[in-house]
């Protein structure tokens, strides 16, 4: 596919970029469009805050028609990299956080990602565990949990709205989780996560979600329920996450066996 030069021309606040278009190719006009402007963001030659030049420029420069260019930009639009803003253009917004399925922090993904994570601790609490808690957590009598509801920043955007219960002999405390992630705190304790059941899926942001993570009521959410064991096999944590759907994703990897 076509790709976007490593740098690029800036006119009147709006960056022009080096692309190309291969008209010899199975692969559609506005998917080629879209594939160089979005790797164009993903190498920062387009940082996010710039503005992109406008449809009739890109359609006469490219020689594209204006529904294409419209449908490839509209392709980087409903994936949450761009976005239109009456009187301002076409913006670019922050890159979407592309995540492994594997046994890792969200703090730590962020981090290896080049992004700035920070943690906002909205409810620590520890007391009586739940039925639920007491089931899930394998918990002796008389064991107490800690209740846990935290936001997670990326570069300064909210990302996450992550609840987890823990149990109380081995908790973090509230300046460790405010200044890195769960799992590199229970690591400093000597606990090492080994092994999780996860379920992902999806739902709609209610009233609390989408005040904490920006979004309108309705918009989609990714979520993720885990339940994490430790190197002895006790259970270290259950929690439920949701994640923005327009600035996070899942990435699998499926071997024929």
């Amino acid at each position: 596919m076509n790709g976007a030069a490593g740098s690029a021309a800036s006119e009147n606040g709006a960056i022009t970029l080096d692309l190309t278009i291969e008209r010899d190719t199975s692969t559609p006009l506005y998917l080629q469009l879209a594939g160089g402007i979005e790797d164009a963001i993903r190498s920062g030659v387009l940082p996010p805050g710039s503005r992109l030049e406008n449809e009739l420029a890109l359609s006469k420069r490219l020689k594209l028609s204006r529904p294409t260019v419209r449908q490839g930009i509209q392709e980087l639009v409903d994936k949450g990299m761009l976005v239109r803003k009456r009187g301002v253009g076409t913006q670019v917004v922050q890159a979407p956080v592309n995540r492994q399925v594997a046994l890792t922090s969200l703090y730590d993904d962020l981090r290896t990602a080049g992004k700035a994570p920070r943690t906002e601790i909205i409810e620590y609490r520890i007391g009586r565990p739940s039925p639920e808690a007491l089931d899930r957590l394998q918990l002796s009598p008389g064991e107490q949990v800690l209740d846990l509801i935290r936001v997670r920043y990326a570069d300064g955007e909210p990302l996450a709205v992550m609840r987890n219960t823990i149990p109380e002999r081995i908790a973090p405390s509230r300046e460790a989780l405010a200044a890195s992630g769960l799992y590199a705190c229970l690591r400093e304790r000597g606990i090492t996560t080994v092994l999780a059941h996860e379920r992902i899926g999806a739902t709609i942001a209610d009233e609390e979600h989408a005040e904490l993570l920006e979004e309108e009521i309705g918009a989609p959410l990714l979520t993720m329920e885990r339940k994490s064991f430790a190197n002895d096999g006790g259970v270290v944590e259950f929690g439920y996450h949701v994640y923005r759907a327009s600035r996070y994703s899942f990435e699998v990897t499926l071997v024929d066996s």
